[in-house]
């Protein structure tokens, strides 16, 4: 009996510590609920206030169209004299021109260049149109009817010749398609200008018009993002990229080392050139981390300015440069646009001095 007695409290107790421990773990699992239901909330009611409240990036958007534009501009330009031989009758002896080596010549909207390839006349006339188209483009005139027609025209001459080609081509067409939903001239062009006279309409609902724009900004920023990771992760599993010495091998070429004095500057330095070589694949692989605070962000974005400019100017593509340093634009805040036009404006006013004035201001 005295051990049946002793035994009963002892039971009780443990039974009340598992019930104890029970009603505990209850209260933890109702607390994390709550608390992953208040973060997916609030991470539902943030998305859904950054997509449909308004447009993001409306001046970084608008300078990416600017250099995409001047990007198209310039290319026409400078082949402007070799027109008929790169990609019109000249280029003939390539076989393109009766077979196309790219589909889009096939595609019946995409085949307007190669339609008068033959014509010097006419193909001249569509190349003069394209640059005219290029010119508003970056000028952000009547934009929503401009656009369609230069990606078509654009799709259609940078085809007609295979051989000329590059990735720039790829993320230059992928970019105009995605331009087609957002709003790049709501900010320094003449539409802007005209809208803030007459005011501003559009035959979608402002909440559907802010997603559009918004999901484009999303895809152009996950487009730059796979390139650059992409590009890296494919870099770093080549011997030259993994033994430092990749920068080396295409500036001593005759194709890429247009300025061969350029060249043996930049290439003088063995560390130098590994530690950039090197440098450009964790740039790269790096990238959508460091954009996730300002003092990385800005790190990134110097260092990617760096890795275009000495593509363009080194190898000499500074069209394929131009353009990707136009769309890495899009990752600088609006704020920080306004502050460099208000800069520059006081510095077009008032000069230097005032200028500096201002300057520290903003700072503050």
């Amino acid at each position: 009996m005295t051990r049946g007695a002793t035994g009963a409290p002892v039971i009780e107790r443990a039974g009340a510590a598992v019930s104890q421990t029970i009603r505990a773990a209850g209260r933890l699992v109702a607390l994390l609920l709550r608390t992953l239901w208040g973060i997916a909330r609030n991470t539902w009611l943030w998305t859904e206030s950054w997509l449909l409240d308004n447009k993001v990036s409306l001046y970084g958007l608008s300078v990416t169209r600017i250099l995409i534009g001047l990007t198209g501009v310039g290319l026409l330009l400078t082949n402007f004299s070799s027109r008929l031989y790169a990609f019109g009758s000249g280029s003939a002896w390539n076989g393109e021109g009766a077979e196309p080596v790219s589909d889009f010549p096939k595609i019946w909207i995409f085949s307007w260049f190669h339609r008068v390839v033959y014509d010097d006349v006419l193909f001249t006339t569509l190349y003069v149109v394209l640059l005219a188209l290029a010119v508003m483009f970056v000028l952000g005139w009547r934009f929503k009817i401009v656009l369609p027609i230069y990606f078509v025209l654009w799709v259609s001459f940078i085809e007609m010749n295979d051989a000329l080609g590059d990735q720039g081509d790829n993320m230059y067409r992928i970019v105009l398609l995605l331009l087609l939903f957002a709003d790049p001239a709501a900010r320094w062009s003449l539409d802007a200008r005209r809208r803030a006279k007459n005011g501003f309409r559009t035959i979608l609902p402002r909440e559907i018009s802010n997603l559009l724009h918004n999901l484009a900004l999303v895809a152009l920023t996950a487009q730059v993002i796979f390139v650059y990771v992409s590009g890296g992760l494919y870099k770093a599993g080549g011997d030259p990229w993994s033994g430092g010495y990749a920068v080396y091998n295409p500036l001593m070429t005759e194709r890429f080392g247009t300025w061969p004095v350029l060249s043996e500057l930049f290439t003088a330095w063995g560390p130098a050139v590994t530690a950039i070589t090197w440098g450009s694949i964790v740039l790269q692989i790096a990238f959508p981390f460091m954009l996730l605070t300002r003092p990385t962000r800005i790190l990134a974005l110097a260092g990617i300015m760096s890795f275009h400019i000495g593509i363009g100017v080194l190898m000499g593509l500074p069209w394929f440069s131009l353009a990707m340093i136009g769309i890495d634009f899009i990752f600088i805040r609006d704020r920080t646009w306004k502050r460099m036009a208000e800069l520059a404006r006081g510095a077009y006013r008032n000069g230097p001095s005032e200028w500096a004035d201002q300057k520290e201001r903003a700072e503050v």
